[in-house]
């Protein structure tokens, strides 16, 4: 989607049947948090896989052997407006909603907000780090669902 501005938000789905809902409203939602997180945007690209592609993904390029829910790679120097390919394992997605006994379309919302989160520049590696994520993928799911 291109909001008339030159900011981009695309949606790809490899070897997963997934219904996302309300893309064009999402991908208003995806752009509306650069805004607010004051970060410029030209493109990000959400790549929906299998945890298979993502353990792949990670061991190939960050020597991580294990699964994962989210890769996100930024594409762009810190200078220019935001390039990034987001990989989103729908598997593990839909395992972490059964074990926090969540809904799975708001666990999915989460970690597309979290992929956009670490493009705003959140990280989670300390406790302190996890406690500012978390409080802001509430604060934009709150936001989004109402």
């Amino acid at each position: 989607m291109q909001d008339g501005s030159g900011k981009n938000i695309y949606f790809f789905f490899n070897g997963v049947t997934l219904t996302l809902q309300n893309r064009k409203e999402l991908k208003r939602f995806l752009i509306s948090i650069f805004s607010s997180e004051n970060v410029e945007l030209s493109s990000v690209s959400y790549i929906f896989s299998t945890d298979k592609t993502l353990y792949n993904i990670n061991k190939r390029f960050l020597n991580h052997e294990f699964f994962t829910d989210i890769i996100t790679f930024p594409l762009s120097t810190k200078k220019d407006a935001t390039v990034a390919d987001v990989y989103i394992s729908v598997d593990r997605v839909r395992e972490n909603a059964r074990l926090q006994n969540e809904p799975f379309q708001r666990e999915l919302h989460r970690v597309i907000f979290h992929g956009a989160l670490h493009l705003c520049g959140y990280k989670d590696k300390s406790r302190r780090e996890i406690n500012k994520m978390r409080e802001r993928e509430n604060y934009y799911l709150s936001r989004y669902f109402g």
